[in-house]
């Protein structure tokens, strides 16, 4: 696992010397960038409610961390079902059908991309955030504890996924936007969900093989594109939960379960988009917690992504 996670440093350390995609210089730096609009595409991990709730503590509060960057710039980000421009479903996977959660109606990524080019136009001063990974990586281990895919392959579909979302990059470039924010998946294998099934190693590496396949293949677009290394961002909360404020890095702070396959994880699974400040585990302090559910993060580890994020975007542009 180590390996596999040495291996996802040394692709990110391109932007050393590509100018690139991570940001590589200091959050001091004045930026000349003032955002006209935010459009988001992705799954959960950027889903700003597209269906009524987010994937996290739903408690009125800036719980996602698109929203959180939007606000630093005293803008708002909503989901398309409400009129706004972000385009993000919670288990929409990059290209393939059904979702994570088997549902066949969720928009992929590639379909939320197509229906904004054939509404609208980007502006020379918009921001795009486009993430994807979580539920493409979720739907394969289903599959492997189904018996219908083989780890191996679990991992080369992991792979083939991350280069699918290179692809819609590429197309939002294509198409005229300036300046991308993309993500691709933290690591699964350091999740409460991980650990619960014992697939700590394969989650890990099929993550890692998904980001690898996503920044190969933007390695050439630094002058429009920004690589979000939420993946190493996570990895710190996980690893130091005390430097972050968290005192609980291993344990879902929500009650709310599913009787159905909310999240792609099985049935009768807590799901954090039916979580709200009732449901929680007895005396939790909700901004104690790293996660949510077993895979999706709360409101905090949010916002201190999203004050991350806001950093980055701004010493790069």
């Amino acid at each position: 696992m180590a390996a596999n996670w040495m291996r996802r440093t040394v692709v990110v350390a391109a932007c050393a010397s590509a100018a690139l995609l991570a940001a590589c210089g200091s959050s001091t730096t004045e930026s000349a960038l003032t955002p006209e609009r935010f459009i988001a595409f992705g799954d959960a991990y950027s889903d700003a409610g597209q269906k009524g709730s987010l994937y996290t503590v739903n408690d009125g509060s800036v719980g996602n961390w698109t929203q959180q960057l939007a606000s630093r710039y005293s803008k708002t980000l909503t989901p398309v079902s409400a009129g706004g421009l972000s385009y993000a479903a919670g288990n929409a996977r990059v290209t393939a059908k059904p979702d994570a959660a088997g549902d066949a109606t969720t928009l992929t990524i590639t379909e939320q991309v197509d229906r904004f080019l054939a509404t609208g136009a980007f502006k020379a001063n918009d921001v795009v955030f486009i993430n994807a990974g979580p539920s493409d990586v979720v739907a394969g281990m289903a599959a492997v504890r189904a018996g219908t895919l083989t780890p191996a392959d679990m991992v080369a579909a992991s792979r083939k996924a991350g280069q699918e979302l290179a692809a819609q990059v590429r197309r939002l470039v294509t198409a005229g936007a300036q300046h991308v924010m993309v993500t691709g998946t933290y690591d699964l294998g350091k999740t409460p969900w991980a650990t619960a099934i014992n697939q700590v190693s394969l989650l890990s590496d099929a993550s890692s093989r998904f980001n690898d396949g996503l920044l190969v293949n933007i390695v050439d677009l630094g002058a429009n594109v920004l690589y979000l290394d939420s993946a190493y961002y996570v990895n710190l909360y996980v690893s130091s939960p005390g430097s972050y404020g968290f005192d609980n890095a291993t344990t879902a702070v929500c009650t709310s379960v599913d009787p159905g396959n909310g999240i792609g994880t099985g049935t009768g699974q807590v799901n954090s988009a039916r979580c709200n400040t009732s449901t929680l585990l007895p005396d939790a302090k909700q901004d104690k917690y790293v996660f949510a559910d077993q895979v999706y993060m709360t409101p905090s580890a949010h916002r201190q992504l999203g004050n991350y994020a806001y950093d980055r975007l701004r010493a790069r542009w």
